[in-house]
C-alpha cells in the first residue's frame, strides 16, 4: 500500500479558523519509527485554550447549534465526505507520527473510524430527543409529562496517541450529533492526526465557528484547563488509569459529567477442551507494539495442556514479522516514544526479577538500530499476582498464566484492577458463554468472534473507566435528561 507524502495541516482550529499559536510557538512532531523530525505544530497555548473555551460556550449558549438537528446531520455528513477525500493524507499521517502498522490502517486505524460516521449522523436525525411520557395521578388528579433529552453542553475531549484518529473521531462525532460543542486536546506525540482534522472542518463543512475546536500543545497542563474550568459541562477522557484519576480530582471543584475510558490487562482464556492451536492468536499481542487498551495481554492455560500450548506459543512469536510500519508484511511497528520503549523495557526486567520465565524476545533488537522498538516477549509461568500480570505494559509483552479448572480461570481473570475486555475459547459455545459471563469486563470475545462495531458499548468496569463510548449508550452519555410536567392531555 502506498503511501502518498506527507502534507499535513499543522495549525489548530479556534473559533472556526485555523490559527498559529498565540505566542507563535511550535513543537517538533518525531517518528517514532525513524526518530526523525517530520515536521512542526503549533504549540497551544494557555490563551489559545482560553480562545478555545470562550467560543465553544458562546457558540453552545449564543448560537442555534444545540437545537438544529437537521444542520448537526448536513455538517457530519460533509465532514464525512470531506475526512474520505483526505483519507490517504491520513494514512501517511497515522504510519510517520503513531507508527501505525499501514497493514492495520484499513481497520480500526482509519478505514472502520471513518466508516463509523454515517452513524452519528443518521442518530443526529433520528434519535427522539423529547417523547411524552405516559400520564399519572398526583392527588387525584392525571399529569402529564414530558420526557426530555438535552446536549450537555461545552465538551472537554483529551485523546491519546495509540489509535489517534479513531479516537478522535469517536469523540467528536457522538459530541456534535447530540447537539454538543467541543474543545478537542489531542496527545503531543500524534498532533496531526487531530490538526488535519480541524483543516476538513474549516474548508469543507458549514460546522459554525467555535463549534469544534482543536488545540494542539506540547504542554499537558493546557489540557489540564478542560477539567478544571467552570465552562466545560463535560469531559471525556480515553487513556490512562493514573491521568484518569487526575482527571476526577480536577473536575470534582464543579462537579461536571466525566466520562473515562481508562487502563486494561485483560485475559484471553483457553478452555480445556479448545483447539489448542489457537494459542497461537496470542501473538496478536504485538499488534502496533502492543499499545491497545483492550488488547489481551494475559493468555490463562490449562495445566493439562500448558506444556503443548507454550510450544506453540514460542512458535509463533519467534516468527512475528515487526518493523518497518511502511512495510505491508509487519504488523508491530515501534513504541511511541522512547519514553514509553524504556517504560516496557523496565517492565520486562521487572518481570524477570520477580520471577517470571522470559521464553522469547527481551529487550531491543538489534536489528532496529533507529527507532523505538521492543521485541516482541513472551513470559511463561507468570505470578497471576506479579506486577507484568497486573499493571497495563502496553507493549508486546504477553504472560502467560497456568490455572487448574474453569472456576480457577474465572479467579484469575477477574483478580485485576481493570475490567476492559477479554476472550474465551472453547470447543463448546455454551461452555465459553458460561465462562464470559463470570468475567467482569465491558466486552468479551468468545471464539474469535468480534464485538468492535459503532453500535457497541464500549468501556470497562473497575479502574478499566466509566460510562461508555459509541452506541446509543456513548451518544447518551452527552445528554442531560429534563422532564417536563405539562396538563393532562394537553
Amino acid at each position: 500500500m502506498a503511501l502518498v507524502p506527507l502534507s499535513p495541516e499543522t495549525r489548530n482550529l479556534i473559533d472556526g479558523q485555523l490559527v498559529e499559536a498565540s505566542n507563535r510557538g511550535r513543537f517538533d512532531n518525531l517518528s517514532p519509527s525513524t526518530e526523525e523530525v517530520l515536521g512542526t505544530t503549533a504549540d497551544g497555548t494557555k490563551d489559545d485554550m482560553e480562545a478555545a473555551l470562550v467560543a465553544a460556550r458562546r457558540a453552545f449558549d449564543e448560537t442555534g447549534w444545540s437545537e438544529d438537528a437537521a444542520l448537526r446531520e448536513r455538517c457530519l455528513r460533509q465532514l464525512h465526505e470531506g475526512l474520505v477525500e483526505e483519507k490517504e493524507q491520513l494514512r501517511s499521517i497515522l504510519v510517520h507520527e503513531a507508527g501505525a502498522p499501514v497493514t492495520l490502517t484499513p481497520w480500526m486505524h482509519l478505514d472502520d473510524p471513518l466508516g463509523m460516521l454515517p452513524y452519528w449522523t443518521e442518530l443526529a436525525g433520528s434519535y427522539a430527543f423529547e417523547q411524552r411520557m405516559p400520564d399519572v395521578p398526583f392527588m387525584g388528579t392525571p399529569q402529564g409529562r414530558i420526557l426530555r433529552r438535552e446536549p450537555a453542553g461545552v465538551v472537554g475531549a483529551i485523546t491519546p496517541w495509540n489509535v489517534p484518529v479513531y479516537l478522535n473521531l469517536a469523540k467528536i462525532a457522538p459530541a456534535l450529533a447530540s447537539g454538543c460543542t467541543v474543545v478537542l486536546k489531542p496527545a503531543p506525540d500524534t498532533p496531526w492526526s487531530a490538526t488535519h482534522i480541524g483543516k476538513v472542518v474549516a474548508e469543507r463543512t458549514d460546522i459554525p465557528p467555535g463549534v469544534l475546536n482543536i488545540v494542539a500543545s506540547s504542554d499537558h497542563l493546557v489540557g489540564e484547563i478542560l477539567s478544571s474550568d467552570s465552562r466545560i459541562d463535560l469531559v471525556t477522557f480515553t487513556g490512562s488509569t493514573a491521568t484518569g484519576r487526575r482527571i476526577m480530582e480536577c473536575a470534582a471543584a464543579t462537579v461536571k459529567k466525566i466520562f473515562l475510558e481508562l487502563g486494561g490487562k485483560s485475559a484471553n482464556v483457553i478452555l480445556d477442551d479448545a483447539d489448542i492451536r489457537s494459542v497461537a492468536g496470542g501473538a496478536m499481542t504485538c499488534v502496533h507494539g502492543g499499545q491497545g487498551c483492550a488488547i489481551t495481554t494475559r493468555l490463562l492455560l490449562p495445566r493439562s495442556r500448558y506444556d503443548e500450548g507454550v510450544a506453540i506459543l514460542k512458535a509463533a512469536f519467534e516468527s512475528w514479522n515487526y518493523g518497518d510500519p511502511t512495510d505491508p508484511k509487519n504488523l508491530q511497528g515501534p513504541q511511541i516514544s522512547r519514553r514509553q520503549q524504556e517504560r516496557v523495557l523496565a517492565y520486562i526486567e521487572r518481570g524477570r526479577d520477580e520471577g517470571a520465565q522470559l521464553l522469547v524476545g527481551g529487550g531491543a533488537p538489534d536489528h532496529l538500530p533507529k527507532g523505538f522498538y521492543v521485541e516482541p516477549t513472551l513470559f511463561v509461568d507468570v505470578d497471576p499476582d506479579a506486577t507484568i500480570a497486573q499493571e497495563e505494559i502496553f507493549g508486546p509483552v504477553l504472560c502467560v498464566i497456568p490455572y487448574e479448572d474453569d472456576d480457577d480461570a474465572v479467579r484469575i481473570a477477574n483478580r485485576s484492577a481493570y475490567g476492559l475486555s477479554g476472550s474465551v475459547t472453547s470447543a463448546s459455545l455454551e461452555r465459553g458463554l458460561a465462562v464470559a459471563r463470570r468475567i467482569r469486563t465491558g466486552t468479551l470475545s468468545v471464539n474469535g468472534a468480534q464485538w468492535f462495531h459503532p453500535d457497541t458499548p464500549f468501556g470497562g468496569y473497575k479502574q478499566s473507566g466509566l460510562g461508555r463510548e459509541n452506541g446509543l449508550q456513548g451518544f447518551e452519555e452527552y445528554l442531560e435528561t429534563k422532564v417536563i410536567a405539562v396538563p393532562a392531555g394537553s
